[in-house]
């Protein structure tokens, strides 16, 4: 969202190490953090509360005049981005939260939120068989509803991408890679459906969104942080993902 309402001179950018020690998340001597020279992002909740003892979490907004964090749920700060920064946005004229559509964006926000979003880690963290089948199921019975979806119109709600086909992005753009295999997500594959799939590779290709991904992160966060699911931590080579081909979805404009 930064990146699609063009807020990079506005708001800065910190990567924090993708792996993932019990000391929590850290700033890396390639990237250090920039502001207070913390050396872990904890630092950043304790100094906001001396008395925090809840989980450390990314991403994290962090205001450097109040030096204190404004929020770390990533969904707020998705709609603070698209709605409360256009003065300094050099793309403030893109909505995507449109008032015609909020209820629904709303409604499907929270059904992918649930079903897919949270239902592939309900998926990958569940300790009982009936549990991971429950969630497992769950998130196919989303991705096929989504395919049908998407064979009749070219994103979610039409002709446009808006706020929540960006939630569904970034979750979709790590299935493949993470979700298929670590977390036990595998009856198929994104690649194996053919309107999702270029759906994806359509996403990918808008503007500045490739380089905002990042595979080697997102598999090293994965394979080498969650010891318990792969003790072994050791990271898979594949697959091998080709999302600048041709979509060939440019002819869907009618929202069905």
């Amino acid at each position: 969202m930064r990146k699609l309402k063009g807020l990079e001179s506005a708001v800065g950018m910190t990567v924090v190490d993708p792996i993932r020690d019990d000391r929590g998340w850290r700033f890396m001597p390639s990237e250090p953090d920039p502001i207070n020279g913390w050396a872990f992002l904890s630092e950043a909740y304790f100094a906001t509360d001396p008395a925090y003892r809840a989980r450390v979490t990314v991403p994290v907004l962090w205001d450097k005049k109040r030096e204190r964090i404004v929020s770390n749920s990533d969904d707020d700060i998705m709609r603070m981005f698209e709605t409360e920064f256009d003065a300094v946005a050099q793309n403030p004229q893109l909505d995507l939260y449109p008032a015609a559509l909020r209820d629904d964006i709303d409604e499907l926000n929270d059904f992918l939120y649930e079903t897919f979003n949270n239902g592939v880690y309900r998926a990958g963290f569940a300790t009982s068989q009936s549990a991971y089948e429950e969630a497992a199921f769950g998130v196919f019975t989303t991705i096929d509803a989504m395919e049908e979806r998407l064979a009749y119109q070219r994103y979610l709600f039409g002709t446009s991408p808006v706020e929540t086909d960006w939630r569904f992005f970034v979750t979709l753009v790590r299935f493949d890679p993470v979700y298929y295999g670590h977390f036990k997500c595998n009856l198929r594959r994104i690649a194996d459906y053919p309107n999702l799939y270029g759906y994806l590779r359509d996403l990918y290709q808008i503007d500045g969104i490739a380089e905002t991904v990042d595979f080697d992160q997102i598999k090293r966060h994965y394979y080498a942080t969650h010891d318990d699911i792969n003790p072994t931590r050791i990271v898979p080579i594949g697959p091998i993902m080709d999302l600048n081909s041709p979509h060939d979805r440019d002819h869907l404009t009618v929202s069905s």
